[in-house]
């Protein structure tokens, strides 16, 4: 058998629920309650290095964030800056916190009939008044993380996470370091912070009135009167930098909705793999009889872009001159084909309509043309959509659709390949402007 001493010697921590503290009402003093909780009979009190885990809803009952729950939904409406994810009546959203969770953390649960509680106004404050509250009352300088309930991506079932937090190192970055191997470390940070919080759950439960838990062993994440302080803000990932912003729907629509036409282009080169996966994208959309009438050519080289793009400008003074334009006018229409000359990239989507169907009239010939050409153009939206997923702006331009013979023969290719103008490809300059958003109630009609 082990002997006592070498049980003290392994790593580890100890944590234990609070008694005794009663249903908090609004303008309760936590740091009294959770003081007198600690010095119960049978407990150790508190000391220097604990952490404190405090469930968010005591600190929003004190704090009175408790609202009627027939305003649950306006309620919701203003804790959210972002909907991440809607099915049918529940919502996903990003708080003004920059939380992203069910509801914006707004609950029924664990509050009186006929309210629903708010998450703290700024848990990072709450977390610091309950801090320096019980160092000013004990003379402990302990950690404090204030919790709530979050699901998780691709995992079933919810956690207690960090939302706010006063005297604690939240994440403890391990890279540079290296593992028991002598591999160095290049992605470690460990989320301490929410592993603090869920450890402090298994013994508080979710509705056996135990709200405050205390973590001992674990000082050396506790910061001390020197330590510059920190908040559980490092916990939280900007949205630009999350792979995983939106839900599925809400992601297309955003693909959609937000991709812009981009005209000028940084020197960045474009990578060809990621412009074929949104050939493989574009190829998707629905075609008549079964055909796939679409076909990209990509101009990955200077030399062959100058090639096509010289060919083509003079093809086009030739025709403005047949026009009579003035060489003023021919010269200002022809920087228009800039967007393209400027691009790293170019990529000239040509329709096959291999598989169409022949007929004798003028009418069915025209309509059955038309089907291969409404499919070429939904092929080439989902390139240009697909373009904007890999992060890269583009601009389709028509100009090869009035020189065909010109660009097939510089490019080589069949004289059954219609292209069908040129997109313009690379990384965008500048963000796009932002745009008034459209009513569909403008394009529809209902019968």
């Amino acid at each position: 058998m082990t002997a006592p001493e070498h049980r003290d010697a392994r790593p580890g921590y100890h944590v234990w629920a609070l008694p005794g503290i009663p249903e908090v009402r609004e303008g309760d003093d936590l740091v009294k309650l959770i003081a007198e909780a600690a010095a119960a009979e049978g407990l150790d009190g508190l000391v220097d290095g604990d952490v404190l885990v405090v469930t968010s809803k005591i600190v929003s009952k004190a704090e009175g964030r408790t609202v009627a729950a027939d305003d649950r939904e306006a309620s919701i409406d203003a804790e959210t800056v972002r909907v991440v994810a809607r099915r049918g009546p529940a919502r996903i959203v990003e708080t003004r916190h920059g939380f992203v969770m069910a509801a914006a953390g707004v609950d029924a649960s664990n509050t009186p009939a006929g309210t629903v509680l708010l998450l703290p106004e700024d848990p990072d404050a709450s977390a610091t008044r309950i801090r320096d509250g019980l160092y000013d009352l004990l003379g402990a300088r302990v950690g404090v993380v204030v919790t709530d309930t979050f699901g998780r991506p691709w995992r079933e079932g919810q956690t207690d996470v960090a939302i706010g937090a006063a005297g604690v190192r939240v994440l403890e970055d391990l890279r540079g370091g290296v593992d028991s191997y002598g591999n160095p470390l290049g992605v470690t940070v460990t989320a301490v912070g929410d592993e603090l919080a869920a450890a402090g759950e298994l013994v508080k439960g979710k509705a056996d009135g135990r709200p405050v838990a205390v973590v001992r062993g674990m000082g050396r994440h506790v910061l001390g009167a020197g330590d510059r302080d920190t908040t559980a803000q490092p916990l939280v990932r900007d949205a630009a930098l999350d792979m995983f912003r939106l839900g599925t729907s809400e992601a297309v629509r955003e693909a959609v909705t937000g991709r812009r036409t981009v005209r000028e282009f940084t020197g960045e080169p474009v990578d060809g793999a990621a412009v074929r996966r949104a050939v493989a994208a574009a190829v998707t959309a629905p075609a008549p009889h079964h055909t796939t009438p679409w076909r990209f050519v990509l101009l990955e080289s200077e030399e062959s872009r100058l090639r096509l793009l010289d060919a083509m400008r003079d093809a086009w003074i030739a025709d403005l001159r047949a026009d009579g334009k003035s060489e003023e006018s021919i010269a200002k229409r022809v920087r228009r084909g800039d967007v393209l000359r400027n691009a790293p990239y170019l990529a000239v989507p040509c329709m096959v309509a291999d598989g169409s169907h022949t007929y004798p009239d003028a009418r069915r010939a025209a309509a059955e043309r038309e089907m291969f050409v409404v499919a070429h153009g939904a092929g080439i939206q989902n390139f240009l959509v697909a373009l904007a997923g890999e992060q890269l702006g583009s601009a389709w331009i028509s100009s090869t659709m009035f020189c065909r013979d010109v660009v097939r023969d510089v490019l080589e290719l069949p004289g059954t390949w219609e292209p069908m103008g040129a997109v313009a490809i690379g990384h965008a300059a500048a963000a796009p402007k932002a745009r008034p958003a459209r009513s569909a109630d403008a394009f529809t009609v209902v019968r």
